[in-house]
């Protein structure tokens, strides 16, 4: 394994033994000095990880696993066949939390696994409630409370019915309670006070349970936001956890991309489908072994670029699904060629440089990188 990609210049050549059509590099030292960082920030709070979307795309055993060897023990995924998964690639006194709980009919295979599931609504207590009855077997779980989010959890007018439950529910075993913030990475929101408080009542409602509230934006939020737990995501990843703010995270990963074929053009020629692009005058393209169907956004079209020894070679033409093409004016003539490594995301271009071209944001881009290219873990 070559672990001295992250080192070498932003553009370069392929190794020739490999010949990937492109090269994904995870830099784990970088992502376990992340999660140090947010875990001081957030202490005396314990810090736990969301690793789901296969750890945003970056590889769940794998990020996991180096985060335990810093001391991580919560870990939290979206869904129940991600737990599955990465239960086998951690020790037992590691915790998967489910945030979306269980659809029926998981619930026994949730209770063997030891999985937590985060209970958002009172039918789904019943269920889990009815699982540990009929395994003669108090169950772990989480209940998670909408504050003002819509999205997930228990809603305001099913808190008092939820408390009753609670009472009569033998084989429960309540871990904490949690909400989600829907503002975080904003620090001027109104939002976020009123979701906190509200929180702060919810609490009182349901005293004696250590709360968690703060992603990664809310652990910038202040010490008030902290609580027991906190859950950091995107920032561990190396994404700007608060909007408008420099980023004070180090930058986990890198995107190389191979060339295909490079070419001169005359004026008037049309780039890319529905001729998308026509070059004003005599122009050198590349074209490049990365579309939409590995994580390149068709917003990207005509908006975009790639990176080569500091030099941005600008998008031209629609991104399609397998390749896009670049202008290559501006570098020396025969300096791309074939298997040629460009930069996507790099010490040039971050995950938010390539959102904001995109018109998106940071979480889309790296969940969405697919499977095609080589992973390199350093």
């Amino acid at each position: 394994m070559d672990i001295t990609i992250l080192d070498r210049q932003p553009c370069h050549r392929s190794p020739g033994t490999e010949g990937m059509p492109g090269y994904l590099t995870v830099d784990l030292a970088a992502l376990a000095r992340n999660y140090e960082k947010l875990a001081t920030a957030a202490a005396p709070a314990r810090t736990a990880a969301v690793v789901k979307a296969d750890a945003y795309g970056l590889g769940a055993e794998q990020v996991a696993m180096k985060l335990y060897a810093h001391g991580c023990r919560h870990f939290f995924v979206a869904q129940f066949g991600e737990a599955l998964r990465l239960r086998p690639c951690l020790p037992l006194d590691a915790d998967i939390f489910v945030l979306n709980g269980l659809q029926p009919g998981n619930e026994r295979a949730c209770a063997q696994a030891g999985i937590v599931p985060v209970v958002n609504s009172l039918e789904q207590l019943q269920h889990w409630s009815r699982a540990g009855q009929s395994l003669n077997s108090r169950l772990r779980t989480v209940v998670q409370f909408d504050t003002g989010m819509s999205r997930l959890g228990v809603p305001p007018n099913e808190r008092l019915a939820l408390a009753e439950a609670l009472q009569d529910a033998g084989f429960i075993e309540l871990l904490f309670i949690m909400s989600h913030l829907a503002c975080a990475d904003d620090v001027e929101s109104a939002q976020n006070n009123a979701q906190l408080a509200e929180m702060s009542r919810i609490a009182a409602e349901f005293p004696g349970f250590d709360i968690c509230v703060a992603n990664s934006g809310g652990i910038f939020l202040g010490d008030a936001y902290h609580c027991a737990l906190v859950r950091p995501g995107i920032a561990l990843y190396g994404g700007a956890p608060t909007a408008g703010i420099q980023n004070p995270m180090e930058a986990v990963v890198r995107l190389d991309v191979a060339v295909v074929q490079t070419r001169n053009v005359p004026a008037g020629a049309s780039v890319g489908y529905s001729g998308g692009h026509v070059t004003t005058a005599e122009t050198r393209l590349a074209t490049i072994a990365a579309g939409y169907a590995d994580g390149l956004p068709r917003s990207l079209s005509g908006k975009g670029a790639v990176y080569c020894d500091g030099n941005r070679l600008p998008i031209v033409g629609r991104v399609s699904m397998d390749s896009i093409t670049v202008d290559i004016s501006a570098l020396p003539e025969g300096q791309l060629r074939l298997g040629t490594l460009v930069e996507i995301l790099g010490p040039n271009q971050t995950l938010e440089d390539v959102a904001r071209d995109a018109g998106t944001i940071s979480y889309e881009i790296l969940t969405g990188l697919g499977s095609r290219y080589g992973r390199r873990y350093v």
